[in-house]
This record gives C-alpha cells, sequence and structure tokens, in this order.
C-alpha cells in the first residue's frame, strides 16, 4: 500500500484525540450529568401531565386510533 504510513498516522492522531475527549467527559463528569438528565427526561415523558400535553396537541388522535382499529 503506498499511503500506508500516512494512512497510520491518521489512525494514531484520531485515537489520541478521542481518547483525549472521553478522559475530558470523564473527569468532567460528563456522563453523570448525562445519566441524570436522561432519567429526568424519561420520567417526565412517562407522568400523566406529558400525557394530556401530547393527547391535547395531537388533533388527529382519534383518526389515528380508528384507523388502527380497522387495520
Amino acid at each position: 500500500m503506498k499511503f500506508r504510513d500516512w494512512y497510520l498516522k491518521i489512525a494514531v492522531v484520531s485515537a489520541i484525540i478521542g481518547g483525549s475527549m472521553e478522559f475530558f467527559m470523564i473527569k468532567t463528569g460528563f456522563y453523570d450529568k448525562v445519566s441524570v438528565l436522561e432519567a429526568e427526561k424519561r420520567a417526565y415523558e412517562n407522568s400523566p401531565e406529558a400525557k394530556a400535553i401530547r393527547d391535547a396537541l395531537n388533533p388527529w388522535r382519534h383518526q389515528d386510533a380508528e384507523a388502527r382499529k380497522n387495520a
């Protein structure tokens, strides 16, 4: 392969950059914060208030239910 050393250099630099980004996210607590935000989001999406808002904002909900019954 003609450009093997060039591809090897790109691979090494990419691995170093990716590893340093992961290290930064671990050290700053990024994954902990994202886990908490995702848990809060899922809890809200499953709440009765969120269901009421989804139902109120979907003017076609009755047609969707009828289409599912007929299918």
